[in-house]
């Protein structure tokens, strides 16, 4: 009889997880290796994927680093089709590549909306699209996306961010709908205040960390191994 825990094992599976250099991206992607998977981690330079790389391999799993910015609607197609082609199967996406810009609504550049949305929102839809085919062909699959709580909250000072973030939560659902039969699971997760680089400005101010703090049952910002 399997255990319940031989059932949540990934030996033999491959996982590609997006902005898997620093902070959740990392996380999730050993905690991915430390369930047994083999990763391929995509980020915008190859070079930062050094240190992830040497803890996945540390644990015996195998690990191909990707170069690929993911705003770019054929760079990511492009990963993800060389992420199957490396052992031949997608088991699990996790679209977890994200910025942040601030700004009052009023005064928000539009370059800076635009780049929130293709790396946020634009990322996530044309590689979920990719791996979806791929993920139909082989018959199962799971897509995870990084949401967050202002998918709910909308925040303050980041329209751009609270927006993909918004249409990540109904994505989510719409692929999930359309995609359950097909034994492809699609599910966000909407992560709190975490220390990450994305929240490094909000942490270097005394005032708004003392107000965020204040507001969390647990008493503390959340940490990326917390997500594995």
């Amino acid at each position: 009889m399997t255990s319940v825990l031989d059932r949540f094992r990934l030996d033999n599976k491959v996982a590609v997880v997006t902005g898997a250099s620093f902070g959740l991206g990392k996380a999730m992607a050993i905690g991915l290796a430390e369930a047994g998977a083999d990763i391929v981690g995509i980020s915008r330079q190859q070079t930062n994927l050094e240190k992830v790389k040497q803890e996945i391999e540390s644990l015996g799993r195998q690990f191909l680093p990707i170069q690929c910015d993911v705003s770019d609607r054929q760079q990511i197609r492009d990963a993800i089709s060389e992420a199957n082609d490396w052992q031949h199967k997608l088991d699990v996406l996790v679209n977890n590549a994200g910025i942040i810009h601030r700004d009052p609504a009023a005064e928000h550049p539009e370059q800076a909306w635009d780049h929130v949305l293709g790396v946020n929102l634009d990322a996530v839809w044309f590689g979920s699209q990719e791996a979806g085919k791929i993920m139909l062909k082989q018959g199962w699959g799971k897509i995870l996306t990084t949401a967050s709580v202002l998918s709910f909250s909308g925040g303050i000072l980041v329209p751009g961010y609270a927006a993909a973030k918004g249409a990540i939560a109904q994505l989510t659902k719409a692929l999930a709908n359309e995609w359950a039969g097909h034994k492809i699971n699609v599910n966000a997760i909407a992560p709190g205040y975490m220390v990450t680089r994305n929240t490094s400005a909000l942490r270097a101010d005394n005032d708004r960390s003392q107000s965020i703090l204040e507001r969390i049952p647990a008493g503390r910002w959340g940490d990326p191994d917390d997500l594995k």
